[in-house]
C-alpha cells in the first residue's frame, strides 16, 4: 500500500512550536498549566511542547503521563478504579490540564481521558491538543489546540513516528 509523507521533521517542530505558543496565548503564560500525554505517542509530544514552552518562558511546566487503558468502553477488564491512570509530580486540582495526543479520531481515547482525569481531581479547565486531526468523529470532542487538519478515508491510516520510539520523526498516511 502506498505511504505519503504529511509532516516531516521540520514540519512537526515547527507545528509543535506554534502549539505550545497557542497554549501559552490561550492560558496567558504558563500559570497554573499543566500537560498531560496520552502514552505513547502523545507523552513525547507533551515533552516536546514542555521543552518549547521553557524556551519560550523559561519557565519548566509540569509534565505527566496519562494511561487511559483502563477507561476505554472497548475494554472489558477493568483495573480498580482507586489506581490512578495519570502519573505526574503535580497537583492537578484547579489547573488548566492540557491533553496531549498524537491523533484524533473518534474521540473515545479523550472521553476516556477525561474520566481519568476526572475520577480523581477537579482542574479548573481541560483543554486539548493533538498533532493530527483525521476527522470521522464519534463523539462530539474537538480540539482546542490542532498541529495538522488531515481529512482521510476511513479505509487510510494516520501513522505518527517519533524518533523517541520509531526512530524517525514524520506523519504519513496510510
Amino acid at each position: 500500500m502506498k505511504q505519503r509523507v504529511v509532516l516531516d521533521d521540520k514540519a512537526i517542530d515547527r507545528t509543535l512550536t506554534r502549539i505550545a505558543h497557542e497554549i501559552l496565548e490561550n492560558n496567558k503564560g504558563t500559570q497554573n498549566l499543566v500537560l498531560l500525554g496520552i502514552r505513547t505517542r502523545g507523552v513525547y509530544l507533551a515533552e516536546r511542547i514542555q521543552s518549547k514552552i521553557a524556551k519560550i518562558e523559561g519557565i519548566t511546566v509540569p509534565t505527566g503521563v496519562l494511561d487511559v487503558t483502563q477507561y476505554r468502553d472497548d475494554v472489558t477488564d477493568r483495573v480498580s478504579a482507586d489506581v490512578q491512570a495519570f502519573q505526574i509530580d503535580a497537583d492537578l486540582n484547579g489547573k488548566h490540564v492540557v491533553i496531549v495526543d498524537d491523533v484524533l479520531y473518534t474521540g473515545r481515547t479523550v472521553r476516556a481521558s477525561l474520566d481519568a482525569i476526572l475520577d480523581h481531581v477537579r482542574p479548573s479547565r481541560i483543554s486539548l491538543a493533538t498533532l493530527v486531526d483525521r476527522g470521522h468523529r464519534e463523539l462530539p470532542i474537538r480540539a482546542d489546540f490542532i498541529g495538522k487538519n488531515i481529512p482521510t478515508a476511513l479505509s487510510e491510516e494516520i501513522i505518527v513516528m517519533l524518533d523517541e520510539i520509531d526512530e524517525k520523526t514524520q506523519v504519513y498516511i496510510k
